[in-house]
C-alpha cells in the first residue's frame, strides 16, 4: 500500500475549512498539520486550489445483487460511487432472493468483499414471517448497519404490515431500524380512485397515488412504535412538508433516538419535472409538489433532517419506459449526489461545511460507523479531493452505472471529483481507476 502526502489543501471538516497538509500511512490518516516532513516514502499529491472532504457515506442504496444483475451489480455501482466521491455505502435487502436469513445476508458480504471498490454494509431484510431470523441481527450489531422494514409495498414479500410483527421488531431489535414509510392502504385507495376515472395513468399521477397522507400516516406509525419501545429508528427518504412536524432538532444528533433522512432527488426535482422526465423520476416515495421541496430544504438546514443520501435504485431504460403502471420505480444517483449538492453550494443554498456534515459526519454519527466519516488522525483515510472551479457535465459516455442512464443527463455541475481514496488507497483519480484493492466491511460502535 502506498502512503500519501496531500499538500496545501483546503480541508473541510467538522464545520471548518482550513489549509493544511495531510499524511496517509497504511490506510489511515497519520497526521494533519503544516509543512509535514514524513520520514518514510510517500507519494505527494498537490492539493493547492482543491478541497479535501471526508468520503461520502450513502446510507441507502440498491445495488441489485444477487438476482437482479441485469440492472446493476455491487461491482458496477460501487465503481460509479467512488467516481462520485462515495467511499462507503449501505445496501438494501430487496434483491433476489431477499436478504431474509443470516446466511443470505453473509453471502452479500462475501460479494462485497470480492468486488466492491467502496466500503460496504448490508441491511437485514424483514417480512411478516421472518421475525426470529431478523432479530438474530442483534448478535451481529457491530457488523451490520441495521434491519430494514418496508412499511409500504416493495418487491416480493418485503412489506411488513402486521402490527404484531412490527411491535416485536421495535421492541426487541438492538440494532438500528430503518424504515420506508408509506401506508399501503392509502396508496391502494388512491390508485383505485384514479383507475375509476377510466383513463390511462401517467407519471404525473404518481404523487397523487403515493400522496402526503400515505407518507405521514406511515411515518407517524413508525415513530409511535419507536417511542413506545425507545427503539433506535431511522426514517428513510422523507418527502412531505407535513412529515417535518414529526422530527425535532433540540437534541445533539448522537443523543437522538429517532433520526431522519432526505434524498438528493427530493431536494432537486418536483412534480413539475414529470412533464419532461416522466417515468425516469418515478420513485417511491414519490417526488411531490414544490412546496414540499421547500419544506425539506428548510428542515435539512435546521437539522430536523439529519442526513442526505440517494436511495440509488437503477433500472434499465426498458424497465422505465412504457405505460406508467408498468414502469419500475427508482432512479440511479450515487455517482452524482455529491456533485449535485456542490451545485447547491455554488447557488448559495447550503454551505460546503453543511454538505460534509449531512453526507459524511452525520451518517457516521447516526449509524455509529467506526473510525470513518471525519478527517481525524487515526481514522481510515476515506477522502475525496474536489475542484470547486472545474465544471463537469453528465454525459452518456461518463455515466458508470450498469443501466447507463441518469435523470441528470445534460446537467452541468460547477465542480469535479478529482480523486477518491478508500482506506488510503487511491481508487479513483482524474478519470482512472486502480482496482488493485477492494473496500472493507463497515464496523459499528455498539
Amino acid at each position: 500500500m502506498r502512503n500519501y502526502l496531500i499538500k496545501n489543501v483546503a480541508i473541510v471538516n467538522e464545520g471548518k475549512i482550513s489549509t493544511a497538509d495531510l499524511l496517509v500511512k497504511n490506510g489511515r490518516i497519520e497526521k494533519i498539520g503544516t509543512e509535514l516532513q514524513p520520514v518514510f516514502a510517500v507519494t505527494e499529491v498537490n492539493g493547492e486550489g482543491l478541497h479535501l472532504l471526508p468520503g461520502v457515506i450513502d446510507d441507502q442504496c440498491h445495488f441489485r445483487e444477487p438476482g437482479l444483475t441485469h440492472k446493476a451489480t455491487i461491482y458496477t455501482e460501487a465503481r460509479a460511487a467512488v467516481a462520485g466521491g462515495v467511499t462507503s455505502f449501505m445496501e438494501m435487502p430487496n434483491t433476489l432472493p431477499p436478504a431474509f436469513t443470516q446466511q443470505l445476508l453473509e453471502e452479500k458480504y462475501t460479494i462485497g468483499a470480492n468486488s466492491s471498490l467502496a466500503n460496504y454494509s448490508f441491511y437485514m431484510g424483514t417480512s411478516n414471517e421472518n421475525t426470529e431470523e431478523a432479530l438474530r441481527t442483534n448478535e451481529k450489531k457491530r457488523d451490520v448497519c441495521g434491519i430494514k422494514i418496508f412499511m409500504g409495498s416493495s418487491t416480493g414479500n418485503l412489506l411488513v404490515d402486521n402490527y404484531l410483527t412490527l411491535d416485536r421488531l421495535f421492541r426487541e431489535s438492538e440494532v438500528l431500524i430503518a424504515t420506508h414509510c408509506e401506508d399501503e392502504k392509502i396508496i391502494r385507495r388512491n390508485l383505485e380512485r384514479l383507475r375509476a376515472e377510466g383513463r390511462e395513468l401517467v407519471a404525473a399521477d404518481h404523487p397523487v397515488i403515493r400522496d402526503e397522507e400515505a407518507c405521514f400516516e406511515s411515518s407517524f406509525t413508525a415513530i409511535q412504535f419507536a417511542k413506545k419501545h425507545n427503539s433506535r429508528l431511522h426514517v428513510f427518504h422523507l418527502t412531505t412538508e407535513k412529515e417535518m412536524q414529526l422530527f425535532g432538532n433540540m437534541l445533539p444528533l448522537a443523543e437522538k433516538r429517532i433520526t431522519a433522512e432526505i434524498c438528493v432527488h427530493h431536494l432537486h426535482f418536483t412534480s413539475e419535472d414529470y412533464a419532461t422526465l416522466g417515468n425516469k423520476i418515478k420513485c417511491n416515495p414519490a417526488i411531490k409538489a414544490p412546496h414540499n421541496r421547500e419544506a425539506l430544504w428548510k428542515a435539512m438546514l435546521d437539522d430536523r433532517l439529519d442526513v442526505i443520501a440517494t436511495d440509488h435504485a437503477p433500472h434499465t431504460l426498458a424497465e422505465k419506459e412504457g405505460p406508467y403502471e408498468r414502469a419500475h420505480a427508482g432512479l440511479p444517483l450515487v455517482q452524482h449526489s455529491l456533485l449535485l449538492m456542490l451545485h447547491y453550494v455554488r447557488e448559495g443554498r447550503i454551505p460546503l461545511e453543511k454538505v460534509v456534515e449531512k453526507m459524511s459526519h452525520a451518517v457516521a454519527t447516526c449509524f455509529r460507523v467506526k473510525e470513518r466519516g471525519f478527517i481525524r488522525e487515526g481514522y481510515f483515510a476515506d477522502l475525496v479531493l474536489v475542484d470547486l472551479n472545474r465544471p463537469s457535465t453528465v454525459t452518456p459516455d461518463g455515466i458508470l452505472y450498469k443501466c447507463r442512464w441518469s435523470p441528470l443527463e445534460g446537467f452541468t455541475f460547477p465542480a469535479t471529483v478529482v480523486s477518491t481514496f478508500v482506506n488510503g488507497h487511491l481508487v479513483y483519480g482524474n478519470g482512472t481507476f486502480d482496482e488493485s484493492q477492494w473496500g472493507q466491511r463497515l464496523r459499528f460502535d455498539y
